[in-house]
């Protein structure tokens, strides 16, 4: 006679140990060995927001993903039957008896509901190798199992719920946290695409930025999705969101006061998203929406808080923020940052022989150069007196050098026109630079050391040359 109770205390204690359930879909197939030699054994969990079975044992496949398109079907067909039958037995729909005598009939195949409250949640099939001889109280077994998988079954999505809850919220406290200390774009964007990226791992993430109706992509480097771009198109200020036709790829809006600042793109790499992710989505786009706009805003405060008046370049407060800020992208993306550092020659001559104020024009001259020579990702800044220092995010040694001396020959041909006693003088300028690149793991100071110490060595050289310091 086979032990029934012996059967539900071993699928117990299975069931209640840490591993998830395709960890032990041997160890169960193993213990109906009792009733005869299992062929399949499946266990699908129903997604409710998408009504799509999943495949317990295939790390929650959709089935569309392992069967075919019919064979899926019939599945589903399952759920159907299930709201009015107890059991399907060899292809066919039961009703459990309430009063029945102990009678043995075969099976082949048998399907049961699993349930979660009055609700299905999930659907059990067995297969048999061979026709197998069993007795009616085993179907009345049957459902006990199924209990005990769904009990099973919820607390790992609960676990999962609970564990996607705490990664969502902190995902939105740090992005609200960043622009606590950083209010620049460049170095925000990137911030917020790893935080998402890493709340939504099965999902590529964009960040596009709209000026002047057009979209630009921050983060990552390259979106060649097509689709993206016509999704993008079709979003204005009033918009949330927009699917693709399949559902696998979501432009959410960044707005604001009325005005679209950009989007947020979510492409999956396997199915259609979810209705969960788009929910997740939708509030993680708000908060990096709020995040953006207060840099914006912050940022026209403080430009003129940050910028020398007479050159329009970044202040040295400023300039020391950047540094901070671009030593520590470096590290963490590991690229290369160097450093120009260029001081204007015989500068005080230009002072003694015209006055002060083509002193001053001298040197505004000289950063509007510097600002139309340099790439729009460097970072000039007024370091103090005559001297000009830049930032050169992803340079290196040799790229820095190749960028000073276009810098140097665009301020040599560049004449600058003065009226001096009513005639008209025309001034030649030069400048020395000197150009360091950034060592890891030293303090983001002695990249100004460096490049200091290669400027005064392009000055003792004989002026208006690049001189770079090679100890990198």
């Amino acid at each position: 006679m086979i032990n029934y109770i012996k059967f539900l205390e071993n699928i117990t204690r299975l069931i209640n140990s840490d591993k998830p359930l395709d960890g032990i879909e041997e160890n169960i197939k193993a213990e109906f060995s009792l009733f005869g030699e299992l062929e399949k054994l499946h266990i699908f969990l129903l997604d409710n927001n998408t009504k799509v079975l999943r495949d317990c044992f295939t790390d929650m496949k959709p089935l569309q993903e392992i069967y075919e398109d019919e064979t899926a079907v019939e599945y589903n067909n399952m759920i159907d039957e299930f709201w009015f039958n107890d059991f399907i037995i060899n292809q066919k729909a039961y009703k459990l008896p309430q009063n029945i005598e102990e009678i043995g009939i075969k099976i082949k195949s048998l399907a049961l509901p699993i349930y979660k409250g009055d609700d299905i949640c999930g659907v059990i099939e067995i297969i048999f190798k061979s026709e197998t001889q069993i007795m009616l109280s085993f179907l009345h077994v049957m459902k006990i199992f199924s209990s005990i998988i769904a009990l099973k079954i919820q607390n790992t999505v609960l676990d999962e719920k609970m564990h996607t809850n705490v990664e969502f919220y902190d995902s939105m406290k740090s992005i609200a946290k960043i622009i606590e200390t950083q209010y620049e774009l460049t170095y925000i964007i990137p911030l917020i695409g790893e935080m998402l990226d890493r709340f939504i791992e099965d999902h590529l993430i964009y960040i596009f930025l709209r000026h002047d109706d057009k979209f630009d992509l921050l983060w990552p480097k390259s979106c060649n999705d097509e689709r993206a771009k016509v999704l993008m198109q079709q979003l204005d200020s009033e918009s949330t969101y927009l699917l693709s036709d399949d559902g696998k790829l979501g432009a959410f809006a960044m707005t604001t006061e009325n005005n679209l600042l950009g989007c947020i793109i979510a492409k999956s790499l396997s199915e259609r998203l979810k209705p969960r992710e788009i929910d997740y989505l939708e509030q993680l786009t708000k908060q990096a929406s709020i995040t953006i706009n207060r840099a914006n805003s912050y940022s026209e405060v403080l430009q003129y808080a940050t910028l020398d008046a007479l050159t329009g370049l970044n202040n040295r407060r400023q300039l020391e923020v950047r540094l901070k800020q671009e030593t520590s992208q470096a590290e963490r993306q590991k690229h290369p940052l160097s450093v120009i550092m260029l001081d204007i020659d015989f500068f005080k001559s230009f002072n003694d022989t015209y006055g002060h104020a083509v002193g001053d024009l001298v040197l505004k001259e000289v950063a509007d150069t510097v600002k139309k020579t340099l790439r729009e990702s460097d970072i000039p800044a007024r370091y103090g007196g005559e001297e000009i220092c830049a930032l050169l995010p992803f340079t290196d040694l040799e790229q820095a050098r190749q960028v000073a001396e276009r810098v140097r020959q665009g301020i040599e041909e560049h004449e600058v026109p003065v009226m001096i006693d009513e005639k008209e003088h025309v001034l030649k300028i030069t400048v020395s630079i000197g150009a360091a690149q950034y060592t890891p793991g030293s303090k983001p100071e002695e990249l100004y050391i460096k490049a200091d110490e290669a400027l005064y060595q392009a000055k003792r050289n004989g002026r208006n040359r690049v001189e770079i310091n090679e100890n990198v």
